[in-house]
């Protein structure tokens, strides 16, 4: 049975997809139709090779070490080499800071890119998300979001590369249920025409030490699942909705999780956070608005 930390720890926003991570910093970048969104520069990618030789010999085994990280069905990467090798999007709940690091340990040798709240680029871990492949999602206009879905569907269908999608749209750490999924990662996938692998992010109760000693709240694994691909004889509308509902159950799965038994619905319809086991959380606490 999945263990769920049922922690009062953080401060989870009324609606299910607000942040509530305060970025202290603003560099004042602007992502506007002049931003290169996917930077193919000679310096970045220098820089960025860098810090991924980086990551396999130093940050990853800190976050599995950190996290108490085990992944579970790599042999569908295996399986599905073929298919995912021509471009692919993957969703996944999002409960912790360093969850993307674990899908790119999970996936590695592959480097995927993920899409990114806009202050996070803009604040004082900016450079670090840019770097491991972080794709600002422009809040500034028709012009700026016409050149970033440019920009990710040349990824996808030129480059051929892996894009991380957090459908939920923000994230609450160790948070168990599976939020409410909006249609843009699925939107993506369908215009692209490339398929969605869910991934799920399930708990695990950590041991005496961990609790005592490092106060961890729980230990983390990550799950594979398979490949799901649209069903064509769907009018477009219906079939990202339908294709939406299909990935959400199967990342509820993958997190431990029957869907009929999830508190949340499939689809985002300014869903509101549903307070299952504690009261503390309502109107007027921090980060509730």
């Amino acid at each position: 049975m999945t263990f769920d930390p049922k922690t009062n720890r953080f401060p989870y926003p009324e609606d299910t997809d607000r942040h509530y991570l305060i970025v202290k910093k603003d560099k004042g970048i602007v992502f506007d139709a002049e931003y290169p969104y996917v930077d193919r520069s000679k310096a970045f990618l220098r820089k960025q090779n860098l810090l991924r030789a980086l990551l396999r010999v130093i940050v990853f085994p800190l976050c599995t070490i950190r996290l108490g990280l085990k992944i579970e069905g790599r042999e569908n990467l295996k399986k599905n080499r073929e298919l995912l090798s021509g471009g692919v999007v993957s969703v996944s709940n999002h409960v912790h800071m360093w969850d993307y690091l674990a899908i790119t340990k999970a996936i590695c040798p592959v480097r995927p890119n993920v899409l990114s709240w806009a202050p996070d680029i803009n604040g004082e871990f900016g450079t670090l998300i840019r770097l491991t492949g972080g794709i600002p999602i422009p809040e500034t206009g028709i012009p700026a979001t016409k050149a970033y879905l440019k920009a990710i569907n040349k990824l996808l269908t030129e480059d051929h590369e892996w894009l991380q999608i957090y459908a939920e749209g923000s994230m609450w750490e160790y948070y168990a249920p599976v939020r409410p999924f909006k249609t843009g990662a699925i939107r993506i996938a369908i215009d692209c025409d490339k398929p969605v692998l869910p991934m799920g992010f399930s708990f695990r109760e950590p041991g005496r030490i961990r609790k005592t000693i490092f106060r961890q709240i729980a230990t983390i694994t990550l799950r594979i699942g398979e490949p799901i691909l649209p069903d064509r004889t769907l009018p477009i509308n219906e079939r990202r909705k339908e294709m939406t509902i299909r990935c959400h159950e199967a990342v509820c799965r993958l997190a431990g999780i029957e869907p009929g038994e999830n508190i949340y619905p499939p689809l985002y319809d300014q869903s509101k956070r549903i307070d299952y086991y504690t009261t503390e959380y309502g109107v007027g606490y921090k980060g509730s608005h």
